[in-house]
């Protein structure tokens, strides 16, 4: 067990953990834990031999818990990493790679932000309105870190554009925030298809150049936020 790499979650039991299965397993002896917050410790540790990665699911959402590893192994690859950070060059090359991921960050906004305004394919007439939602969609899904669709590669910037919009509108022009779902199977899903397609029919209306009335939820949401 010790030889193979695994994703595993805490157990109640000390010195044990709960497999991929469901099954508690010993942690092996001589391994200790890496906790969570040195990415570039981290990502040596997963890459030089086998490791336990240890993630915590609540809600719907997974929070990493660290790794577990050799504690020799550990102990060596922190003293090689701390000697390299000792090294000018290695934070010349930290900050090449942040800012190559800032510029690589904006040109994903952008981009993004055009897929949105394709997308919405607003009636000239609301033309100016189309370019303050993308805007506002664009900022408050792209930032790195946000856990939106539109951080996904699973699916096309287009899918993601849509998604992103239809998950916008679903907190901006509904209920849904107040809205006391039971907990039930399935439930959730439902009523988020539901305003979905609540939140398309309102979109064919901008596109086909429908006049709205003052109160429409849409223009409001635009004009507060």
């Amino acid at each position: 067990m010790s030889n193979e790499t695994l994703e595993v979650s805490p157990s109640s039991k000390p010195g044990h953990v709960v497999n991929a299965k469901g099954n508690t397993i010993k942690i092996p002896d001589g391994w200790s834990l890496l906790e969570p917050g040195d990415a570039a410790l981290s990502r040596r540790i997963k890459k030089d031999g086998p490791s336990w990665t240890m993630k915590e699911k609540k809600g719907r959402r997974l929070f990493s818990k660290g790794i577990w590893a050799p504690a020799d192994r550990i102990a060596a690859l922190r003293a090689s990493l701390e000697q390299e950070r000792l090294d000018p060059s290695y934070q010349k090359k930290l900050d090449a790679g942040r800012k190559r991921r800032e510029k690589e960050q904006v040109a994903y906004a952008a981009d993004f932000e055009s897929s949105v305004l394709d997308y919405l394919s607003f009636a000239p007439a609301y033309a100016a309105l189309a370019t303050v939602m993308a805007r506002q969609i664009a900022d408050h899904a792209t930032p790195v870190g946000s856990g939106t669709v539109a951080r996904t590669k699973r699916i096309s910037i287009e899918q993601r554009a849509e998604a992103a919009t239809i998950a916008w509108m679903r907190h901006q022009t509904t209920a849904y925030d107040d809205m006391v779902i039971p907990r039930v199977k399935g439930q959730r899903r439902e009523v988020r298809q539901q305003l979905a397609r609540r939140s398309k029919q309102l979109l064919n209306d901008y596109r086909n150049g429908t006049e709205r009335p003052q109160s429409c939820p849409l223009a409001a949401a635009l004009m507060t936020d």
